[in-house]
């Protein structure tokens, strides 16, 4: 079994009106100009989210940041070589920062080149061997994101979503 290849992938506000308010109820966003936008719906093994859309007669996977780039597009398409980047470092993120904004970034289009350089910037391989820690992260990767579905269940909670940002359950001093 080979690995899947992004698709060319297109929104359109009317002929996906439904599609696009199922998403929605997948979303919570935070009330501050720089607050992620948090997925939660599934989540894979990775700690990135999953939504399923349907093309034609076939029902396929998306990325919910990867959705939520080709959705700000308003119906062009999203070629398959963009990757939707997270400026915030965030993979359950899915606000987009629209070209022209100023202050944190969010989900952004770039090349997979981009998308090493960021990952470079971080810490996080871009050309560097990381020191292994048996799944190389993915399991923390996963538990964030399902903490910060949590941490929103019942609406946007600031403290509760710093303390699962930063890893941890306890209370943040501010």
């Amino acid at each position: 079994m080979g690995r899947s290849q992004p698709l060319q992938l297109v929104v359109d506000p009317v002929a996906h009106a439904e599609e696009l308010a199922r998403f929605e109820t997948h979303v919570v966003r935070g009330p501050g100009a720089e607050d992620c936008a948090i997925w939660t719906g599934a989540v894979g093994t990775d700690g990135y989210g999953r939504f399923w859309v349907g093309r034609g007669s076939d029902r396929i996977m998306v990325r919910p940041n990867r959705y939520a780039l080709a959705a700000a597009l308003e119906g062009e398409p999203l070629a398959p070589w963009v990757r939707a980047l997270h400026g915030c470092d965030n993979p359950a993120c899915v606000r987009v920062s629209l070209p022209g904004e100023v202050g944190l970034l969010h989900i952004v289009g770039g090349s997979q080149r981009d998308n090493m350089v960021m990952m470079a910037r971080a810490g996080r391989g871009g050309g560097r061997v990381p020191i292994r820690q048996g799944d190389n992260g993915l399991r923390a990767r996963r538990e964030r994101a399902v903490a910060l579905r949590e941490a929103v269940r019942h609406g946007w909670d600031a403290e509760a979503v710093s303390a699962a940002l930063l890893g941890s359950g306890d209370p943040t001093l501010w």
